[in-house]
């Protein structure tokens, strides 16, 4: 039996941001991962953007809230940057007016540099969208590749170094209560134990939450699927911008001379090691040629990974109601890595007693917004599919 102060179940960004937040508040922490390294499901498989306008209002609060450690990560964390400059187009077609002033609204509010473009502008800035199916559009031009490896390994060396414990193909079996501590036996019949786990497992949180005993949420694992394209010779798209529809119907950014396109498909489905399909491949292709000036012959590489979401589209950091010494950290959807140090510091101050952190306050971020019986959170989900 090996004991801790804080058990975290899932080695992805969400775990391991807090397990570095909560050894820095001096916590002996365990994570446990049930794959042979971290991050393997949706961690690494993000096409990854800092972007303080993209997502919901609560993560676009959060991905604020990160920004000063992205661009000044503690003395050692990492050799590398962890951003790069990108920048973030956004476009919309007529009757999402009202949309795009929104964005451009709120975006400014929260102090980012947003810009309203028009169509000609657009077209200036990427030749091959067909300028005629918009109105205009919203540009960030501080929007950030995220190198997803440094930060994810930033987090989990500098746990280490504090004494972090990491245990791989730790799948969870059961979890039981015993007087004030969670006791928790793997498959392989490992046992661990504390006062406090942590379900940050992702796409599984429901399944461990039934293994703990404890009532689900209700979260909806969802396919995204993403496809590299070739560009034709004598277009250059190293500058681009990241461009995507305000409705989120498509998006494509560049990488290594080609385009990464995705058609931002949210289809519901069952946890596990996802793969693409073939259909939501071609939609992609077709959004894509639909929006540009592109023929796509024969699409390169393509692969899919899981989002996760709530009922109402929120993430959830806080402790169960029911079961003391239960806390939830999961429903990022595809944004856990740009929120990763702001969700992170807030979960370690939730659990060790302490005030929402006095920069996520002035953002108008609570514990309120991200608790897991605010209103909205247990609404009816679409059934996944098989």
């Amino acid at each position: 039996m090996t004991s801790a102060d804080i058990i975290i179940i899932g080695g992805g960004i969400a775990g391991m941001s807090a397990a570095y937040f909560l050894a820095q508040k001096g916590k002996k922490v365990i994570v446990l991962e049930r794959e042979d390294q971290p991050g393997y499901h949706s961690t690494g498989r993000s096409a990854a953007l800092y972007s303080e306008t993209y997502g919901p209002k609560i993560i676009r609060k959060m991905s604020t809230a990160s920004r000063s450690f992205f661009l000044a990560p503690p003395d050692g964390f990492t050799d590398h940057p962890i951003l790069t400059p990108r920048g973030m187009l956004i476009v919309a077609m007529p009757g999402e007016e009202t949309k795009l002033d929104e964005l451009l609204t709120e975006g400014r509010a929260n102090g980012a540099d947003v810009q309203a473009l028009t169509p000609d502008q657009i077209g200036a800035l990427i030749p091959i969208i067909d300028t005629r199916q918009f109105i205009g559009g919203a540009l960030e031009p501080a929007a950030m590749d995220i190198d997803v490896h440094a930060l994810h390994w930033g987090f989990i060396r500098q746990f280490k170094k504090m004494n972090g414990d990491i245990v791989t193909r730790a799948h969870v079996d059961k979890m039981e209560k015993t007087g004030d501590n969670w006791v928790i036996t793997t498959y392989r019949n490992d046992q661990f134990t504390a006062p406090v786990v942590i379900n940050a497992a992702g796409a599984w949180v429901d399944e461990i939450a039934s293994t703990a005993n404890v009532a689900p949420l209700g979260i909806t694992p969802k396919r995204r699927t993403a496809v590299m394209v070739d560009l034709p010779a004598g277009i250059n798209a190293e500058k681009w911008p990241m461009t995507a529809t305000i409705d989120e119907g498509l998006y494509f950014k560049p990488d290594a001379g080609r385009l990464l396109v995705s058609p931002a498909d949210a289809t519901p489905t069952t946890p596990q090691d996802i793969q693409p399909e073939e259909l939501d491949v071609a939609i992609t292709i077709d959004r894509l040629v639909t929006m540009t000036s592109l023929n796509v012959g024969r699409p390169g590489e393509s692969w899919a990974g899981l989002r996760s979401f709530f009922a109402d589209g929120d993430p959830v950091s806080g402790f169960d109601p029911a079961q003391t010494g239960f806390y939830w950290l999961a429903g990022q959807g595809g944004y856990g890595i740009q929120t990763a140090p702001a969700m992170g510091e807030f979960a370690a101050c939730m659990i060790c007693g302490e005030d929402v952190p006095g920069h996520m306050k002035k953002l108008g971020i609570t514990q309120e917004a991200l608790s897991p019986t605010r209103p909205g959170l247990a609404a009816k989900t679409i059934e996944p599919d098989s």
